[in-house]
């Protein structure tokens, strides 16, 4: 019984091995027994090593401001506004604020010098009235004594070095107004901050939207 077994495995690897098809086999010819064929790819350029300063440049672009900030000289916006009113205001660009800035000198200035008017023709009537010299204004309201013509003179007085004191403060205001919008140009037109007005919506729907301001910082 063994014998057949042996038989039947042997002549079944015969019919297996002889299934094999020449072609199958490799063939290299008779030089290429010894010979060994290599196949290299073509090597990628190496990239340039960037430096620590290339590095620090291309972080400060990716990073910096996506247009350049114009800078402006406080220094120099107090002067002009110190020589000339709303001078440094148009160096600063802030046009609107000229016209207001000269309204507020102009007629402080205007009623100082109408009210230092008022005040040396009511000196004059008090003067002429103490004295008993004739005068025409005077003369045509004798119902006026010493004390009210005293009076009136002292409210000129006061209404002239009040309008000197304001229209004096108007100029100050107007170089310090100056000197801080140049401080506050290159941050008002940073792209990367932003201060607007907005609504102010409630995301419960509980109150009615209100008018805020909104501040954004982008870094």
């Amino acid at each position: 019984m063994k014998k057949i077994f042996f038989t039947f495995f042997l002549c079944t690897f015969a019919f297996a091995y002889s299934q094999v098809v020449p072609g199958d086999t490799v063939r290299m010819g008779p030089l290429a027994k010894d010979s060994v064929a290599v196949i290299t790819k073509p090597s990628k350029p190496a990239k340039p090593v960037k430096t620590e300063a290339k590095i620090i440049e291309d972080l400060e672009n990716a990073n910096g401001p996506t247009k350049k900030t114009i800078k402006l000289n406080p220094t120099r916006a107090g002067l002009y506004s110190a020589v000339f009113p709303g001078l440094g205001q148009f160096y600063n660009k802030r046009y609107i604020k000229i016209p207001i800035v000269w309204g507020a000198v102009g007629a402080g200035v205007g009623y100082a010098l109408w009210s230092n008017n008022q005040y040396k023709k009511y000196r004059e009537y008090y003067v002429a009235k103490l004295n008993g010299t004739p005068n025409e204004f005077v003369d045509s309201h004798p119902w006026l004594d010493k004390k009210a013509l005293g009076n009136a003179q002292d409210r000129s007085k006061r209404q002239r070095d009040y309008a000197i004191a304001i229209t004096g403060l108007i100029y100050i205001l107007n170089i310090v107004d100056a000197v801080v919008d140049a401080h506050l140009y290159e941050s008002r037109h940073d792209p990367d901050l932003s201060f607007t007005p907005t609504v102010i919506q409630d995301q419960y729907g509980f109150s009615t939207p209100k008018t805020g301001l909104s501040l954004s910082y982008r870094f």
